[in-house]
């Protein structure tokens, strides 16, 4: 069981409309996890309760408003961490079959409703305690996220271009910068992904790309000819070598964009891993502006919850 930062369960009534109004409150979703992954959270229980209800995948998938696809894919992950068959599909019978909760998994929807009925308890408690506690509650949920990709960007989503299996997602980084993320439609429905929402991108070093310029001037490096969708522009802030290959860090450019309380934004920091010959032949340097760029296919998006 873990309480995290507010999540698409909580982005209509938790801090995210709070802020929207002009004042902070604290919100958190809650989940059960089984061998280090995510057993189940508010969107399986309630799949879960869906089934019971309506002892059927069909009904269920339409009553929690997922595809039939999808609904099943929860099941099996379900049924996969928790070692033991939550769900059963019944054959024949007067009705032909249909599907229902074996004793476990009806006793995991009893679990979950219980822990979540203390864990409302908690997040009322905190919030009527601590003064604007929302932002470092989100921050804390965010440092402590564990992945291999060394870059974690967090931003906000700006739009979504669906298509017929993959979809277009483009994320605004806080220093005003965009990038773009082409992942399935399954994967945006399952992340509950919807413009203004935030989001993380992952995206391994060793994906990145790096390009360079006149040091003396920045401009001189044009948008690149690349497939490579994601271009951000910066400076070399580090440069770490290798035994073959070296890390590279770019401290992305700023515009003009400031936070809610009208101050600048952090930078955000990219990391490439090149060959030590690349930074010779490029002549990599501390200083130097680039461009850090990398294929939107290479994004991977995840949410909080």
């Amino acid at each position: 069981m873990s309480e995290v930062p507010p999540s698409r369960a909580a982005s209509d009534s938790g801090p995210q409309a709070d802020a929207r109004a002009g004042a902070f409150g604290l919100g958190g979703s809650l989940w059960l996890s089984a061998g280090g992954e995510t057993l189940a959270g508010a969107a399986r229980i309630a799949l879960l309760a869906a089934i019971r209800e309506t002892g059927s995948i069909t009904g269920a998938a339409k009553a929690v408003g997922i595809s039939y696809k999808a609904a099943w894919d929860a099941i099996d992950a379900m049924n996969n961490l928790a070692g033991v068959a939550l769900v059963v599909r019944a054959t024949g019978g007067k009705g032909g079959g249909g599907t229902t909760l074996t004793p476990r998994g009806e006793r995991l929807i009893e679990t979950f409703r219980a822990i979540e009925r203390e864990h409302r308890k908690f997040i009322e408690h905190v919030s009527a305690g601590i003064e604007d506690f929302a932002r470092d509650w989100a921050l804390i949920g965010r440092i402590g996220m564990k992945t291999s990709a060394r870059n974690q960007l967090f931003g906000t989503i700006v739009s979504i271009a669906h298509g017929a299996v993959n979809d277009e997602v483009t994320m605004t980084l806080p220093g005003g910068q965009q990038i773009v993320a082409v992942i399935t439609c399954e994967s945006t429905e399952t992340l509950g992904l919807t413009a203004g929402a935030t989001a993380y991108a992952l995206v391994k070093a060793s994906w990145v790309m790096l390009a360079v310029g006149d040091p003396d001037t920045p401009a001189s490096i044009a948008p690149l000819r690349l497939s490579a969708r994601n271009q951000l522009h910066g400076r070399i802030s580090q440069i770490v070598p290798g035994a073959v290959n070296a890390e590279v860090s770019l401290v992305l450019d700023a515009g003009a964009a400031t936070d809610d309380a009208g101050a600048a934004p952090a930078p955000t920091v990219v990391t490439a891993v090149v060959t030590n010959e690349s930074v010779r032949e490029l002549g990599l340097a501390v200083g130097m502006p680039a461009i850090a760029a990398f294929k939107a296919s290479s994004v991977i998006l995840g949410t909080d919850g």
